[in-house]
This record gives structure tokens, C-alpha cells and sequence, in this order.
């Protein structure tokens, strides 16, 4: 069944994208990432404008998140504390990318920023993600654990001043830290749409130093108030939600993100990760591909 969106004025196969949210939303409750540096290059791929998938996906993703932050509470695994400091970050961070999304749009190079940015952030991640897969993977053929013992967080996270404690996530660090990798992780999720846990989930670990059983649902919360106030912004600024469009994504998302989280409690994480890290990099060169390639049409009419 095709429904028409009002703001991407283009009809969708209702079915395809509620399929495509629940999906995203698998990743989201088994990752603790926010999906949507997969839902909007997806979207992009089906044909929705660019500028459109960015902030509708922003909103699929708060719906998404809420439901797997939910059942990580129920076990225990939210940090409050260290969630409400990434949360300020990310506010204040999403008011200064939506400036610079603003600023893009009225330029005319909104569409071509989103997929450059897609291609550079996908592919450093992704590589990331496979060197890291890989490597556990080898760990574990040689009769090791899929992570080496102890964790520590980064010499400069220890410079900064004013310590603060945060007791479910096993830290004695200045609050500096989580408040500057909100702030990025704001930016990005107005500029590109991301709930930023691909981002977030490795710094908390290996910068921060975060004890994993706190991550994943910690990463979730802060993900719910920050893709909220970038809906908000969105809506109110460059009036690029397609409401519609983000409920379809909501439904499936929703349900998506209860299946991922009882799935990452079975699955082996090496070879999960192994697979997300392709995953990634096949989006990246998909998105590369599309913009080196000549279109089909070299000229198009749009109206304002």
C-alpha cells in the first residue's frame, strides 16, 4: 500500500518503510546506537530529499530509543548522573548544528554536506568497527576473552579538572568530558540525523572508561533527549519533519529495538559487531558510489 508524504511530497510503500524503521530499531536496542546513520542513507536510497531524511529520522530515532532505554532500566544498566551531563552536551551542541544546518540549506548545499559527511563518517567508523571486530575475533580463535581484561579512560580525560563520581559507571572523572562528547554528538545528530551511539558507545568505553554493563543503556537515555530537541529544532527551523514519514519508521522501530535487546543478551557481541561493521561500510560506499556516479537526469525541476 503507497501512502504520500506531505513534506517529502513523494509517495512510499508503507510497508517497506515500517519494515526499514524496524530494522534500524533491531540495531538500536542490540548496539545502544541510535540507527539513524543507517535510517537516513537508507531513506536517501529509497528517494526521500536528503534534508527530509535528516530530521525525520531524528524522530523515528527518540521513539526507537525510548523503547530500548525502557528495558535496559528495568535491569539496572542506566547511569543517570553521567546520561543528564551527556544530555546537556547534546542540547547545547544541537543548538549550534542547527545553525550550521540552516546556514547549509539557504547555500543550496544542504543535500551534497549530508552525503559527504555520510561517506567520511561512515567509512572512518565502520574501518574502526572491522579493525576492532576483526581483531576480536582473533582473540577468541587463540583461547582469549573477546575483550582484554581492565579498561581505563584517556590520559586527557584524567587532565581535566573538577572531578566528579559516577557510581553505576564505575568513574572518578571531570564531568568536562561527557559534556564536550554530548556537545559533538549534538551537532552531528541535526546535522546528519544520527542519535550518535555508533559515536558514543566506543568513546564511552575507551575514552571515558565507562564499566560496559552501563554503556549501551546509558547511551540510549541520552539519545532520547537530545534527538527530541532535534526534532523540535527541525520542525521549528528548517521545517523538514515529514511527520508521516517518522511515524511509519516509529512503528517498526519501536518493536525493532525490544527484539535487538533480547537478542544482544544470545548472540555473540564479536561476531555481531564483525557484521554491524560491514554493514556500515557497505552504506559508505553505496553513498560514495551515488555521489561519483553520473545521474540518470542531469537536470531537475523543483519548486520552492
Amino acid at each position: 500500500m503507497d501512502l504520500y508524504l506531505p513534506i517529502a511530497e513523494m509517495s512510499v510503500n508503507v510497508l517497506v518503510i515500517i519494515l526499514l524503521g524496524g530494522g534500524v530499531g533491531f540495531l538500536s536496542g542490540m548496539f545502544g546506537v541510535g540507527g539513524g546513520f543507517l535510517t537516513t542513507p537508507l531513506l536517501i536510497f529509497y528517494g526521500i530529499p536528503p534534508a527530509v531524511a535528516v530530521a525525520s529520522s531524528a524522530t523515528q530515532i527518540t521513539g526507537a530509543s525510548v523503547s530500548g532505554a525502557l528495558a535496559y532500566w528495568r535491569r539496572g544498566q542506566v547511569d543517570v548522573k553521567m546520561g543528564l551531563v551527556l544530555v546537556a552536551g547534546g542540547v547545547v551542541g544541537a543548538g549550534l548544528g542547527q545553525i550550521v544546518f540552516r546556514q547549509l540549506q539557504k547555500l543550496g548545499q544542504i543535500d551534497v554536506a549530508i552525503n559527504l559527511l555520510y561517506v567520511l563518517f561512515l567509512g572512518t567508523i565502520g574501518t574502526l568497527m572491522l579493525r576492532q571486530a576483526l581483531s576480536e575475533l582473533r582473540r577468541v580463535r587463540a583461547g582469549g576473552s573477546a575483550t582484554p581484561g581492565g579498561r581505563r579512560h584517556h590520559p586527557w580525560v584524567a587532565a581535566l579538572p573538577g572531578r566528579m563520581r559516577f557510581y553505576k559507571s564505575g568513574l572518578y572523572i571531570s564531568p568536562l568530558a561527557p559534556l564536550l562528547l554530548g556537545a559533538l554528538v549534538g551537532v552531528l545528530t541535526v546535522i546528519l540525523g544520527i542519535g550518535g551511539g555508533f559515536i558514543m558507545v566506543p568513546a564511552m568505553l575507551y575514552v571515558l572508561g565507562m564499566a560496559a554493563t552501563a554503556v549501551v543503556g546509558t547511551s540510549l537515555f541520552q539519545i532520547i533527549f537530545v534527538t527530541a530537541v532535534t526534532t523540535l529544532l527541525h520542525a521549528t527551523s528548517s521545517k523538514s519533519v515529514d511527520i508521516v514519514l517518522a511515524l511509519l519508521l516509529l512503528a517498526g522501530g519501536v518493536a525493532g529495538a525490544q527484539l535487538g535487546v533480547r537478542a544482544a543478551q544470545r548472540l555473540r557481541p564479536e561476531k555481531l559487531r564483525l557484521a554491524l561493521a560491514l554493514l556500515v561500510l557497505a552504506v559508505a560506499v553505496r553513498l560514495l558510489i551515488g555521489l561519483t556516479l553520473a545521474p540518470a537526469s542531469l537536470y531537475t525541476l523543483q519548486g520552492e
